[in-house]
């Protein structure tokens, strides 16, 4: 947990870095332009600079290296505030140079930790104008010169384009990472199938298909035979890998339309759209030859065969759920008839004229 937390917050160091410096980079331009007329002590200019071109790569710094980086950064950023509310007593609260920079803080302590973060940093600017009247004394700067309206001009555009730039590569970030979310939350992690409950899903959409415009589509249920056999002799290790022999084995030998899944243990279900009975016959029964002669030159003994219920979709059927049913009706069957076959569903009859290819 801890691993899965630093890796977050050295994100979290890496994203603020950019911001900071280009925001304390031209912030420092800004606020010269109030120090300067005012004829501080030299420290206070020292200070500054160091603020504007230093502290971005301090503060990275000590993000990085820090055991716990997320907190580092937050500490970071209320260092940020505190300057910010300084460096607006300094110029004494000179209109244009201090709501440009809190506003700046503002809206990076919002974009980075929301209302909480945001609330830390208005205290913290708080303390930092209280430190500034504490040193240089109360104050009130109401004129605006020319130059202090362009030296607050990059501040108001370049960071905002800065801090927004983020939030978009961010947001990119995020919706990559909710789509291989999402493609995990649907896929068997063994197989590379769609698992059980999404496979059923996307049944029942194909079923609600052809009632809306009466098409052609079988259904098949895959049994591995004597599977619990092959994990007792062999090891589940591999009884994984014959689960993973004939997901491969599905993927090659069916048309892109196609929706294999794993339906159960030893289990696998395909739904072939516009495919007639005799057509989806032929396709599993060149996959259960395919996998028939499959060997493993480590374990020659091993054998491989597969029992298959095909069922086709009929107008009759209430829901998905009996076509389904008729489908494992018809794998029983085979499984009962001595396995290792392709069977129909009870009713249906696949022309005689069919020949199963080699």
């Amino acid at each position: 947990m801890t691993q899965i937390s630093n890796g977050k917050g050295l994100s979290f160091v890496r994203r603020i870095y950019l911001p900071r410096i280009i925001g304390s980079g031209i912030g420092l331009f800004s606020v010269l332009s109030g120090v300067l007329p005012l004829q501080l002590p030299y420290w206070v200019v020292a200070l500054l600079v160091f603020n504007g071109l230093g502290w971005p790569h301090l503060a990275y710094q000590l993000g990085l290296r820090s055991q716990a980086p997320y907190r580092a950064e937050q500490r970071n950023l209320m260092v940020d505030s505190l300057m910010g509310g300084f460096w607006a007593g300094t110029v004494q609260f000179n209109p244009l140079i201090s709501v440009t920079i809190l506003a700046m803080m503002g809206m990076n302590n919002v974009a980075a930790g929301g209302q909480r973060l945001f609330v830390q940093g208005l205290l913290a600017m708080g303390l930092g104008m209280v430190a500034a009247v504490a040193l240089f004394g109360p104050s009130l700067q109401l004129e605006v010169s020319t130059v202090q309206v362009y030296a607050c001009l990059p501040m108001l555009t370049l960071y905002p384009l800065a801090l927004g730039w983020v939030c978009y590569r961010l947001a990119i970030k995020l919706a990559e990472h909710k789509r291989s979310l999402s493609a995990l939350s649907r896929t068997d992690s063994l197989t590379g199938l769609f698992n059980h409950g999404s496979w059923k899903d996307l049944l029942q959409l194909r079923f609600q298909l052809c009632q809306q415009a009466p098409a052609q589509a079988v259904i098949a249920i895959i049994d591995i035979d004597h599977f619990k056999t092959i994990n007792d002799v062999y090891g589940h290790v591999v009884g994984d890998c014959v689960l993973r022999q004939l997901s491969v084995e599905l993927k090659r030998n069916l048309r892109e339309d196609d929706v294999p899944g794993r339906y159960g243990g030893d289990e696998f279900g395909v739904i072939l759209p516009g495919c007639s009975l005799e057509h989806a016959s032929q396709v599993m029964e060149r996959l259960r030859q395919r996998v028939n002669e499959y060997r493993n030159e480590q374990l020659p003994q091993l054998r491989i065969s597969l029992s298959i219920g095909l069922a086709s979709f009929q107008p009759g059927f209430a829901d998905s759920m009996v076509w389904l049913n008729e489908a494992d009706k018809a794998l029983y069957a085979a499984k009962q008839s001595g396995r290792n076959k392709v069977n129909v569903a009870r009713g249906e009859v696949v022309p005689l004229r069919l020949a199963y290819p080699d």
